[in-house]
């Protein structure tokens, strides 16, 4: 769903592109994270999204002028699970309000696997 905000000087229209670019700069970012999965169950059959095609792994809606964002990741193996997620919550989250100057009410990382190296 694109992100609307009205200014000024009139409307801005953020494409669901746009916001998944920024979105998975943002987790490409984190350590730990080996790459983002489509969301679509059939899909999850070992891909791993390019940065151009992170959208379909990344889930953004808007209610109000806040939103909330669903990731499917893969995570690497050894990695203490609980703190890579965090850390992606919480960069997701300033990357975003910062970005967008909208607040982020949640940030759920759906870890889809684990890949060894």
């Amino acid at each position: 769903m694109p992100v609307n905000k009205s200014g000024t000087y009139g409307e801005i229209k953020i494409s669901d592109n746009a916001i998944a670019s920024l979105i998975g700069s943002a987790v490409a970012e984190c350590y730990g994270v080996v790459g983002v999965t489509p969301k679509k169950a059939m899909d999850k059959v070992n891909e791993l999204l390019k940065i151009e095609n992170y959208g379909k792994g990344i889930v953004v809606s808007s209610k109000n002028s806040v939103l909330t964002i669903d990731l499917y990741v893969v995570l690497s193996f050894g990695v203490k699970i609980p703190e890579v997620v965090r850390e992606i919550q919480k960069r997701v989250k300033y990357t975003v309000e910062n970005a967008l100057n909208m607040d982020v009410i949640a940030v759920n990382v759906h870890v889809e696997g684990i890949k060894v190296n």
